[in-house]
């Protein structure tokens, strides 16, 4: 009997080599992108994160491209964090596993000469971010006149991130001729603009339901007063064993090395922080050790929130809510990945109710409250936390209505009345 893979023409060596990867089901966006893709045709691909988009692409450009040839890269993968160059890389070295295919993974925060040595040898694809790939373009390390494939991962974070500059050099230096893959997790108009400038009538492909979570998901939020009385909430939530494989989630690097400095004080399990002012090896061993379940809590910013695959994650904790409901959705999907139940709980200070409406607007879909639990206690607010809230409060009044001056102003203005 064919498998879901066979029938979209997968031959019988990536077969195998997804089910050694333990997948035999292709996933929506796979059925929908793998045939346009393989036909050659430039492709479109939009889904939400955690539906198998990676696969998307890599499939049908190890089937196009088959076997090793030459010294030089014949296929460019970008995408736009380092941490997602290495899972893609390891995807790809997983799938070409009984092919003799060669490929690379570049990014900066670690010297070139052992990433130049590699090029050298010989390579067909070639997995990097935007910065490190145009660094060794210049000193004339890559070679581009056979790349026939381009494939930009995470389009939205790409745009997000400012790379747009970067992405057009890309263009100027690889050749015109070629097809172009581009896959994103939501479709703002930036990307649809980028889309335009970078496709040529590419075939559309997206899943149902790209604004929101999949259905195994549990979504929930408790109202927090403060900073102290979050870490109180998550001190409580994780004396319960189920939740076993932890992501916390908060908005800045100081937030995540407190959390992450409080939850080891309280001997809660293994911590690990990671941030974007870690190291590069710390950065890729932390995500490591979490992946192999050696860590339980991993503590971070969003900066691991878009398209890190780690299997097993039972609960996202946002600590804090983020500003965009783009990177809400990106986050939430570490946890219920391919057909996986997971649960996300948000802790939401009175500021942050503003930002929670606005991400139910955008989810089409209201997330459930739970009480604040009678048995943890409320924290004292820090020092400046409650002026803080106050400025966040005007300033989320005065965009909602721009006529508003806002409580600080008036105050103001009483004070000059009594002068």
């Amino acid at each position: 009997m064919k498998s879901g893979f066979s029938e979209l023409n997968i031959t019988k060596q990536f077969v195998n080599a997804l089910e050694e990867m333990g997948i035999s089901t292709p996933s929506e966006i796979q059925q929908k992108a793998i045939k346009p893709a393989l036909a050659g045709q430039d492709v479109l691909g939009i889904a939400q994160t955690g539906s198998g988009k990676t696969l998307a692409f890599l499939l049908p450009l190890v089937m196009k491209l088959k076997y090793a040839q030459g010294d030089v890269p014949r296929a460019l993968i970008l995408a736009p964090s380092k941490e997602l160059v290495v899972q893609i890389h390891k995807a790809l070295v997983q799938l070409s596993l009984n092919t003799d295919l060669r490929s690379i993974a570049i990014y900066g925060g670690i010297g070139k000469k052992t990433q130049v040595e590699q090029i050298e040898k010989g390579c067909d694809v070639l997995v990097s971010t935007p910065g490190r790939f145009l660094d060794l373009y210049s000193y004339g390390h890559i070679h581009t006149r056979q790349l026939k494939t381009l494939v930009l991962d995470e389009a939205d974070r790409m745009m997000q991130m400012g790379f747009m500059p970067q992405l057009r050099r890309v263009l100027e230096v690889i050749p015109v001729k070629r097809q172009n893959l581009l896959f994103s997790a939501t479709f703002p108009k930036h990307v649809e603009v980028m889309a335009e400038e970078f496709l040529e009538f590419p075939t559309r492909v997206e899943s149902d339901q790209i604004q929101k979570p999949v259905e195994e998901l549990i979504q929930l939020w408790y109202p927090a007063k403060n900073f102290r009385s979050k870490l109180n909430l998550v001190e409580h939530l994780l004396h319960d064993d189920s939740l076993s494989r932890v992501i916390i989630f908060c908005r800045t690097k100081d937030a995540a090395e407190r959390v992450s400095r409080y939850l080891e004080r309280k001997k809660l399990g293994s911590i690990a922080v990671l941030h974007a002012n870690k190291g590069q090896n710390t950065r890729i061993n932390a995500m490591e050790t979490f992946k192999e379940g050696s860590i339980r809590v991993l503590v971070t910013t969003d900066v691991t929130s878009r398209g890190i695959d780690v299997q097993g994650v039972s609960h996202v904790i946002n600590f804090e809510l983020p500003k965009v409901p783009e990177d809400y959705l990106h986050r939430i999907g570490r946890t219920a990945r391919m057909h996986q139940v997971g649960k996300a709980i948000s802790l939401v200070s009175e500021p942050e109710k503003y930002l929670l409406s606005k991400l139910e607007s955008f989810i089409e879909s209201e997330i459930d409250a739970y009480p604040w639990p009678t048995e943890v206690e409320e924290g004292q607010f820090l020092p400046g936390e409650q002026k803080k809230f106050a400025i966040e409060l005007d300033n989320q009044k005065r965009e909602r209505n721009p006529g508003y001056q806002g409580a600080f102003h008036k105050r103001a203005r009483k004070k000059k009345r009594k002068r």
